[in-house]
């Protein structure tokens, strides 16, 4: 599996070509911004028609990382689902494949703004969670430090070959780790955008998912 090494307040991660984090020392897989449902959910607002897939899609890819890495602790970092009526409207088939991936294994739901409320799904819906020293919660807090979040789809661009490549990435200073989108059909903001600027150290890194992750100085 394409993975690259990150460490955050004296833990040693694997970030995941995916988009997933994998803490081996806690034998856990993280991962954010699931949106589940999301073509549900703009079909019944009345926006476009978009390919009904990206849950099965989604769901493949998750199931794989757990079956690469077999870890016994899934955190899913908030936004898990595009909102509760997704959550609800979720067919009976992805419903059951979640049940098989939660067998055996401890899941935590974190509360994201999508999903702001419990979910009628096996596991524990928190706010936040900490493990060990590090704390798990959707969106950064700049006063922390030794957290992990989502919430902002950070994504980056870098230069391969003579051409621009924008890809979803991890970005990672001293204080804080901030999650790639997971889902499908999740867009993304910039990593040079002021929100992500201001919450990330000077010298904050950009990895870059993909089936070859790349870690560059994060751009701003």
């Amino acid at each position: 599996m394409n993975m690259h090494d990150l460490s955050l307040a004296g833990a040693a991660f694997k970030a995941l070509g995916s988009g997933a984090l994998f803490w081996p020392d806690q034998d856990l897989l993280c991962v954010s911004d699931l949106h589940l449902g999301k073509s549900e959910r703009i079909a019944r607002r009345g926006g476009s028609q978009l390919p009904p897939y990206e849950t099965r899609d989604t769901l493949t890819r998750l199931a794989h990382d757990l079956d690469v890495t077999q870890a016994s602790t899934v955190i899913c970092l908030g936004d898990s689902f595009d909102d509760l009526s997704a959550a609800h409207a979720l067919p009976e088939d992805a419903r059951l494949w979640i049940t098989r991936l939660q067998a055996g294994r401890r899941w935590v739901w974190i509360e994201g703004n999508h999903d702001p409320g419990p979910i009628e799904f096996g596991g524990t819906h928190l706010s936040q969670l900490r493990v060990a020293n590090i704390v798990f919660r959707h969106i950064a807090q700049a006063e922390s430090s030794a957290e992990i979040s989502g919430h902002y789809h950070p994504k980056a661009t870098v230069h391969l070959r003579g051409r621009a490549v924008t890809r979803p990435a991890f970005l990672i200073d001293s204080a804080r780790l901030i999650m790639p989108a997971y889902g499908t059909y999740t867009g993304g903001l910039r990593s040079n955008d002021a929100a992500l600027r201001t919450l990330m150290h000077n010298d904050a890194q950009a990895v870059l998912t993909g089936a070859d992750p790349v870690a560059i100085p994060m751009p701003r």
